[in-house]
């Protein structure tokens, strides 16, 4: 069974990070419904961040930030596992979170 595709971003990480519709319906209606109708700035995050950050309890999540406005961020994680990459949520935030700072290098 082929898995349907929402959407599929090459991030600058040199990994692509992708999420099928049925996920994408998680993320706006359970984990992050302020998210619904963003899915071009989730891949905008994704493909040309501002800033992109390791999690400090995972290495294989990536939190990739992109300004919308002044003092209001996207942040798209996303977890790399076996060279592919899925995005595990999106969310508007007003800060970023700690972590090691790996882009820009």
């Amino acid at each position: 069974m082929e898995l349907k595709v929402l959407f599929e971003v090459i991030t600058p990480l040199g990994f692509s990070v992708r999420v099928s519709p049925e996920y994408w319906e998680l993320i706006v209606t359970i984990k992050h419904p302020s998210m619904a109708g963003r899915e071009t700035e989730v891949r905008d995050a994704l493909a040309r961040p501002d800033e992109v950050r390791q999690s400090r309890k995972d290495t294989r999540v990536y939190l990739f930030y992109r300004a919308r406005r002044p003092g209001r961020l996207t942040c798209a994680v996303a977890k790399r596992l076996n060279g592919e990459g899925f995005l595990i949520t999106a969310y508007v935030t007003e800060a970023i979170k700690e972590g090691v700072r790996i882009w820009p290098r």
